[in-house]
């Protein structure tokens, strides 16, 4: 497995509100979803780079209310999503579900799993550094298309 980098970030919090303004109006982080209880924020660094804002009314988040319980999530990304939870697996790690693959967007998909310190991360594969500089983007999207589930189907 081959991390590339951070490239996501996931909060539930029961201060929604207040960390809706932070991210979009204090740190000027675009909104790219807005739902109830619900906002996904690109980061620049990344085509499909994100943070995502669950409040405890969000819809379709009873995996999140169930595990995002130690702070917030990060998610690594991977070059091979499906040989990553392998290699995890094989080490003993603990896997929370399956894979998800995006609906909404080709080779997106992620995985959470919980490390050996009791917090949740993520893995995920279909998101591809951008050049701050000039803006363009280091490879291309690759993974397998499917079903997604949860807030925003991401």
């Amino acid at each position: 497995m081959r991390v590339e980098r951070l490239g996501w970030l996931g909060s539930r919090t029961a201060s929604y509100g207040a960390m809706e303004r932070f991210l979009g109006e204090t740190l000027g982080l675009a909104t790219e979803v807005r739902d109830t209880d619900f906002a996904m924020f690109a980061l620049p660094g990344g085509d499909h780079d994100y943070v995502e804002l669950l409040g405890p009314d969000a819809e379709d988040s009873a995996f999140e209310a169930e595990h995002y319980t130690t702070g917030p999530v990060v998610g690594f990304v991977v070059d091979d999503l499906v040989a990553a939870r392998a290699e995890l697996a094989a080490a003993g790690i603990e896997l929370l579900g399956e894979i998800i693959w995006s609906s909404r967007i080709q080779g997106y998909g992620w995985f959470h799993l919980r490390a050996p310190d009791g917090n949740v991360y993520g893995m995920l594969q279909g998101t591809h550094a951008r050049s701050l500089e000039s803006g363009a983007l280091d490879g291309d999207a690759s993974g397998k298309p499917g079903n997604a589930t949860g807030p925003a189907a991401r």
